[in-house]
Protein backbone atom coordinates (compact mmCIF):
# COMPACT_ATOMS: atom_id res chain seq x y z
CA UNK A 1 0.00 0.00 0.00
CA UNK A 2 1.51 3.45 -0.85
CA UNK A 3 0.95 4.63 2.99
CA UNK A 4 2.79 4.08 6.20
CA UNK A 5 1.79 4.49 9.59
CA UNK A 6 3.89 6.92 11.88
CA UNK A 7 4.46 5.81 14.94
CA UNK A 8 6.87 8.54 16.11
CA UNK A 9 4.40 10.95 15.78
CA UNK A 10 1.64 11.03 17.63
CA UNK A 11 1.47 8.73 21.06
CA UNK A 12 -2.07 8.85 21.75
CA UNK A 13 -3.10 9.33 18.17
CA UNK A 14 -2.60 7.72 15.06
CA UNK A 15 -0.55 9.60 12.03
CA UNK A 16 0.01 8.28 8.38
CA UNK A 17 2.07 9.27 5.43
CA UNK A 18 0.30 8.60 2.32
CA UNK A 19 1.99 9.21 -0.90
CA UNK A 20 0.50 8.72 -4.79
CA UNK A 21 1.78 9.59 -7.87
CA UNK A 22 -1.68 11.23 -8.96
CA UNK A 23 -4.23 13.20 -6.47
CA UNK A 24 -6.55 10.47 -7.20
CA UNK A 25 -3.75 7.97 -5.51
CA UNK A 26 -3.20 9.88 -3.11
CA UNK A 27 -6.87 10.48 -1.67
CA UNK A 28 -6.87 6.53 -2.07
CA UNK A 29 -4.34 5.47 -0.69
CA UNK A 30 -5.10 8.01 2.44
CA UNK A 31 -8.38 6.56 2.41
CA UNK A 32 -7.13 2.93 2.60
CA UNK A 33 -5.00 4.23 5.48
CA UNK A 34 -7.89 6.01 7.52
CA UNK A 35 -9.76 2.63 7.16
CA UNK A 36 -7.14 -0.06 8.23
CA UNK A 37 -6.53 2.51 11.38
CA UNK A 38 -10.31 1.65 11.83
CA UNK A 39 -11.17 -1.95 10.68
CA UNK A 40 -9.01 -5.31 9.75
CA UNK A 41 -9.51 -5.19 5.88
CA UNK A 42 -10.07 -8.85 5.15
CA UNK A 43 -13.43 -9.08 6.67
CA UNK A 44 -14.71 -5.70 5.13
CA UNK A 45 -16.46 -6.40 1.74
CA UNK A 46 -17.51 -4.24 -1.05
CA UNK A 47 -21.43 -4.83 -0.66
CA UNK A 48 -22.80 -1.11 -0.18
CA UNK A 49 -22.42 1.57 -2.92
CA UNK A 50 -21.86 5.31 -2.10
CA UNK A 51 -21.42 8.37 -4.23
CA UNK A 52 -19.39 11.42 -2.53
CA UNK A 53 -19.32 14.91 -4.19
CA UNK A 54 -17.27 17.97 -2.40
CA UNK A 55 -15.78 21.10 -3.54
CA UNK A 56 -13.49 23.31 -1.23
CA UNK A 57 -10.90 26.51 -1.89
CA UNK A 58 -8.13 24.66 -1.84
CA UNK A 59 -6.67 20.93 -2.34
CA UNK A 60 -5.31 20.99 0.90
CA UNK A 61 -9.02 21.89 2.57
CA UNK A 62 -10.78 19.22 -0.29
CA UNK A 63 -8.36 16.22 1.02
CA UNK A 64 -8.68 17.42 4.84
CA UNK A 65 -12.75 17.40 3.99
CA UNK A 66 -12.32 14.22 2.35
CA UNK A 67 -11.31 12.39 5.51
CA UNK A 68 -13.52 14.15 7.47
CA UNK A 69 -16.42 12.74 5.42
CA UNK A 70 -15.78 9.51 5.64
CA UNK A 71 -15.74 9.37 8.80
CA UNK A 72 -18.91 11.24 9.34
CA UNK A 73 -20.39 8.22 6.96
CA UNK A 74 -19.12 5.63 9.71
CA UNK A 75 -20.42 7.64 12.18
CA UNK A 76 -23.86 8.77 11.08
CA UNK A 77 -24.38 5.60 8.82
CA UNK A 78 -22.24 2.93 10.40
CA UNK A 79 -20.41 2.52 6.92
CA UNK A 80 -17.26 1.70 5.84
CA UNK A 81 -15.33 1.51 3.06
CA UNK A 82 -12.54 -0.96 1.32
CA UNK A 83 -13.02 0.48 -2.62
CA UNK A 84 -12.54 3.92 -4.19
CA UNK A 85 -13.07 5.43 -7.56
CA UNK A 86 -11.62 9.30 -7.21
CA UNK A 87 -11.73 12.04 -9.41
CA UNK A 88 -10.19 14.88 -8.36
CA UNK A 89 -10.39 18.54 -10.65
CA UNK A 90 -7.82 20.69 -9.43
CA UNK A 91 -8.62 24.10 -12.18
CA UNK A 92 -10.58 26.09 -10.69
CA UNK A 93 -12.06 25.47 -7.47
CA UNK A 94 -11.16 22.29 -6.42
CA UNK A 95 -13.58 19.30 -6.80
CA UNK A 96 -13.91 15.44 -6.01
CA UNK A 97 -16.36 13.03 -7.04
CA UNK A 98 -15.77 9.47 -5.81
CA UNK A 99 -17.70 6.12 -5.53
CA UNK A 100 -17.17 4.11 -2.73
CA UNK A 101 -18.21 0.59 -1.73
CA UNK A 102 -18.45 -1.08 1.70
CA UNK A 103 -20.48 -2.63 4.16
CA UNK A 104 -22.30 -1.58 7.59
CA UNK A 105 -20.11 -2.26 10.34
CA UNK A 106 -21.07 -5.39 12.13
CA UNK A 107 -19.19 -6.67 15.16
CA UNK A 108 -19.72 -9.93 14.11
CA UNK A 109 -17.88 -10.63 11.05
CA UNK A 110 -15.41 -7.56 11.18
CA UNK A 111 -12.35 -7.75 13.15
CA UNK A 112 -12.81 -3.82 14.00
CA UNK A 113 -9.67 -2.11 15.61
CA UNK A 114 -9.92 1.58 17.10
CA UNK A 115 -13.00 4.60 16.52
CA UNK A 116 -11.42 7.55 14.32
CA UNK A 117 -13.20 10.60 16.32
CA UNK A 118 -11.61 13.08 13.39
CA UNK A 119 -8.98 13.96 11.34
CA UNK A 120 -6.69 17.06 12.68
CA UNK A 121 -5.05 19.92 11.74
CA UNK A 122 -1.70 18.54 13.03
CA UNK A 123 1.33 18.32 11.14
CA UNK A 124 -1.39 18.10 8.49
CA UNK A 125 0.22 18.26 4.99
CA UNK A 126 -0.65 18.04 1.35
CA UNK A 127 2.29 18.75 -1.15
CA UNK A 128 3.43 17.92 -4.33
CA UNK A 129 6.91 15.98 -4.44
CA UNK A 130 8.84 14.78 -7.55
CA UNK A 131 7.00 11.87 -8.21
CA UNK A 132 3.58 13.38 -7.47
CA UNK A 133 2.05 13.97 -4.43
CA UNK A 134 2.30 13.21 -0.52
CA UNK A 135 0.62 13.89 2.65
CA UNK A 136 0.53 13.44 6.11
CA UNK A 137 -2.64 12.66 8.78
CA UNK A 138 -2.80 12.95 12.77
CA UNK A 139 -6.31 11.06 13.86
CA UNK A 140 -7.54 11.75 17.07
CA UNK A 141 -8.94 8.47 18.28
Amino acid sequence: MPYRFLEEIAIADVAFEAEGQTLNELFEAAAFALTEVMVDLEGLLPIVERRIHLTAEDLETLFFRWLAELIYVKDSECLLFRRFEIRIQKEGQPELQATLWGDQIDYRKMSLKVDVKAVTYHLFTLEPTPKGWRARVVLDI
